[in-house]
């Protein structure tokens, strides 16, 4: 039988794929990371009972997840609030653009 890919070193990578793409800001990534997270964890499941190791690594991978699904929330947050500002201040920016236009007819 050929020797399976290391569980524990796996699990620790994909831990660290998160975190990473979360103190990237790289939302895209963090979106794969994500979508494959499940299929990933089901095949690696499939290969048998988990040792104590692995399971400290899930523990870690589901830390991870949890930090970037945090750093998430908090930046589509910020963005909500930006946006907000900016349809606040719209009529304002738009009595500038056409006091602008007028300045320069």
């Amino acid at each position: 039988m050929p020797e399976q890919p290391d569980r524990h070193g796996q699990l620790l990578r994909m831990g660290e794929a998160f975190r990473a793409a979360a103190a990237a800001a790289d939302w895209s990534a963090l979106g794969e990371h994500a979508h494959a997270l499940a299929p990933r964890l089901q095949a690696l499941a499939a290969r048998g009972p988990w040792s104590a190791a692995e399971r400290q690594a899930l523990q870690r991978l589901r830390g991870a997840h949890d930090e970037a699904a945090a750093a998430a929330a908090t930046a589509s947050g910020e963005l909500a609030l930006k946006l907000e500002q900016l349809r606040s201040n719209k009529d304002g920016w738009i009595a500038y653009a056409m006091h602008s236009d007028t300045e320069s007819a």
